[in-house]
């Protein structure tokens, strides 16, 4: 069997995957991207782009249902639960043919089937009967993640769901509990309860959004509370059988159990890396809990071969996945500029009701690690644009070192704040103080004013509270 060479191979086409093939591509490498299933990954197919769709036409639904409070009388507003869902599978089809297009663009070969690894360098992919030898001196691995099961409680389609079922059910559920309130979680919780689904949300832990910080969480979940959905912190699940109509969970909390009885369960506890099956055994790739174990730039224990993405850990973001790429594939390509993301630089959002978004290091963060800080915050009640859109509930908290000004985090909650937070990214990316983000001009009227007067607030300067 004839074996085709490349300067480069990568195996997954998602955020990871699809954006290394394209840098490679612009650097001049002959480039192979090997994907399984559908390009654009889970992103595109089944994660960040279907939801928003879904989140969007909660958001519509929501202001159609305040448009009163506005002047405006719509009559009686109907949706179509089968229309909201088949258009954000159209959504997610549009931009995966874009991802197509980009790839003949870049004159980059895509492959069809399930990638192995074959000795250093080596690539069989195999699709139904037939096998394909491929060879690269490099070769990146950005097979990303799947959910997280618990155990005895394989998600079914039926009673217990994953996040795939929950984006595309048949019809929407009565009633439905999930199981984990981080963002993915929260995510849907927000969009069944907003278009009339009974819901109940179970943390282990002793709030929602446990990655936020404790403000953030501690305003989300009074917020959802008053939605109407049911929140259980510092509770687990024992078991999940089928039971008539529905699931019935088993419930463990400090003062005992108890059951409870939904049409369907999504479990969204957090993802494992795909690493299975790629062949590292018979390399020097190491994986650890779930993830393969890389450099800043990717670059694993076994010369020549890299992970990057979701398969090579936290955070468990599209943009995070998308920039290691670029660094990945410039390192590779022997580049002086190529620079690794670094951590707390990297932004994270929720985009239930009311948004979230953060990034840097959380006030207990902060704190916990020696620093002498200040902290500001401005509420959105205090900003005109805000008050215009009638959504003025939420806030914006800002973190600085005391002693030197050094910007040290942000943390947002309201409206748009997922637009808003990446100036306080590249604020973070240049390391800068109060200094400059005070001298920062912000337009009138715009939300964006109450990222300025957070700052303002963390050195007593706040001119509108």
């Amino acid at each position: 069997m004839s074996t085709k060479s490349y300067d480069l191979i990568v195996i997954g086409g998602g955020p990871a995957g699809y954006v290394a093939v394209i840098r490679a591509a612009q650097l001049g490498m002959r480039t192979a991207l090997v994907e399984r299933e559908q390009l654009g990954g889970i992103c595109l197919n089944w994660g960040c782009i279907p939801t928003k769709a879904l989140l969007h036409a909660a958001e519509v639904w929501r202001t159609l249902s305040s448009a009163k409070a506005l002047g405006i009388h719509v009559g009686e507003a109907t949706f179509d639960f089968k229309q909201v869902i088949a258009r954000s599978r159209t959504v997610s089809g549009q931009l995966t043919k874009g991802v197509r297009q980009l790839m003949a663009k870049h004159k980059v070969t895509v492959v069809a089937g399930e990638a192995r690894l074959d000795g250093r360098g080596g690539v069989n992919v195999t699709t139904g009967d037939a096998t394909l030898k491929l060879d690269a001196p490099h070769i990146v691995v950005a097979t990303g993640a799947r959910p997280k099961e618990l155990p005895g409680a394989s998600a079914d389609g039926k009673h217990i769901w994953s996040y795939r079922h929950a984006l595309a059910p048949a019809a929407r559920p009565q009633s439905l509990l999930i199981v984990g309130a981080g963002a993915i979680g929260m995510e849907f919780a927000s969009f069944y309860a907003t278009l009339g689904t009974a819901v109940t949300v179970i943390e282990g832990q002793s709030r929602v959004l446990p990655a936020e910080d404790d403000e953030v969480s501690a305003f989300i979940e009074k917020t959802y509370r008053a939605q109407g959905i049911d929140i259980r912190t510092n509770t687990t699940i024992d078991t999940i059988q089928p039971g008539q109509g529905g699931a019935v969970a088993s419930l463990r909390t400090a003062a005992g159990s108890e059951t409870l009885k939904a049409e369907h369960v999504l479990v969204s506890i957090g993802v494992v890396g795909n690493t299975e099956g790629l062949g590292f055994e018979g390399t020097r790739v190491q994986v650890e809990a779930g993830h393969v174990v890389t450099d800043p730039f990717g670059a694993t224990a076994e010369p020549g071969i890299y992970a990057i993405g979701d398969v090579a850990g936290a955070p468990w973001l599209a943009h995070k996945a998308s920039h290691e790429a670029i660094a990945c594939i410039e390192r590779i390509a022997g580049l002086a500029s190529a620079h690794a993301p670094r951590k707390d630089t990297i932004p994270s959002c929720t985009y239930g009701h009311p948004q979230t978004a953060s990034v840097g290091l959380t006030e207990r963060a902060a704190a916990e690690g020696g620093r002498k800080i200040r902290v500001g915050r401005f509420p959105f009640r205090g900003n005109g644009k805000a008050i215009a859109l009638n959504e003025a509930d939420g806030f914006v908290k800002t973190i600085f070192d005391a002693d030197t000004g050094e910007f040290l985090g942000a943390h947002l909650v309201g409206p748009q704040v997922t637009e808003l937070i990446h100036s306080f990214g590249l604020a973070r990316i240049m390391e800068a103080t109060e200094v400059e983000l005070m001298q920062a001009v912000f337009p009138h009227p715009t939300l964006s004013e109450t990222l300025h007067e957070s700052v303002l607030s963390a050195f007593d300067r706040a001119l509108h509270i």
